[in-house]
């Protein structure tokens, strides 16, 4: 299986402080996995994604996603990249419709083709009774679901998201994972972030643990799992890996 995306010895250092946000990391990707980047706050979660998806250029090293780089395949990258913010990414004014077609005309999505793709994608999510009701009179899963729907409009290659189903309740969650999971089944190749660690071990085919900018922890879940002969859940993994010392910061 190809390699979706390489990262090859990305350092990062923001202006300001004392310490390397990312130190020399390395990550191979594979086309079709679910791959859970897991680590403690302030590990370098947040500034490697923000690299991946051109938000801000790293001080050293490299990377490509399938096969270009942003500094030469900046608008073709865009195209096939989809992410998801934890933050929601909506209008609150707006309805759950307005929202999507606001979305789909941004990344150039014809008209017949975008209202297919949002009848749907409402369908599977089910939210088709609230389709016409402002954003801000919505639940926080119902939220977390249109959050999802707005960032897949484009059928992206590559998903990264954080936190998908952080504070949302039972129902949401479900559909939220039953529709990741047929996203990847159709090709999407996923970089899913997240404190769930439990939800992480059932859901990701992969996971590369992080910590102090440099991946300590990478493998298929369930080879990582097994530690000094022994099977383990991916908490108890993440605890060896990284330490019981708590990582509040301001």
């Amino acid at each position: 299986m190809d390699n979706i995306i390489e990262v090859k010895g990305i350092s990062k250092k923001y202006k300001g402080t004392d310490f390397m946000a990312l130190d020399g990391l390395s990550l191979s990707v594979k086309k079709g996995e679910i791959l859970g980047l897991l680590g403690p706050n302030g590990a370098g979660k947040t500034t490697l994604i923000s690299i991946l998806t051109g938000l801000i250029k790293p001080n050293n090293g490299s990377f490509t996603i399938d096969g270009l780089n942003f500094s030469k395949n900046s608008n073709k990258l865009k195209q096939i990249i989809g992410a998801v913010p934890q933050e929601y990414a909506l209008y609150p004014k707006l309805t759950a419709r307005e929202n999507l077609e606001f979305f789909g005309s941004m990344y150039g999505i014809k008209k017949e083709e975008l209202a297919k793709k949002i009848e749907e994608g409402i369908s599977k999510m089910g939210l088709e009774k609230f389709i016409n009701r402002r954003i801000d009179t919505f639940s926080g899963g119902m939220k977390r679901r249109i959050n999802l729907l707005a960032g897949v409009l484009h059928s992206p290659k590559i998903l990264f998201l954080d936190e998908p189903t952080v504070g949302v309740d039972v129902q949401s969650k479900h559909a939220i994972i039953n529709f990741l999971n047929h996203l990847n089944k159709e090709g999407t190749t996923i970089i899913y972030s997240s404190h769930l660690l439990s939800e992480a071990q059932s859901f990701c085919t992969n996971v590369a643990i992080i910590d102090n900018g440099k991946i300590k922890v990478q493998g298929p879940t369930q080879e990582v799992l097994i530690k000094d002969g022994k099977v383990k859940t991916l908490e108890e993994i993440f605890i060896d890996t990284t330490g019981k010392e708590l990582r509040d910061h301001v």
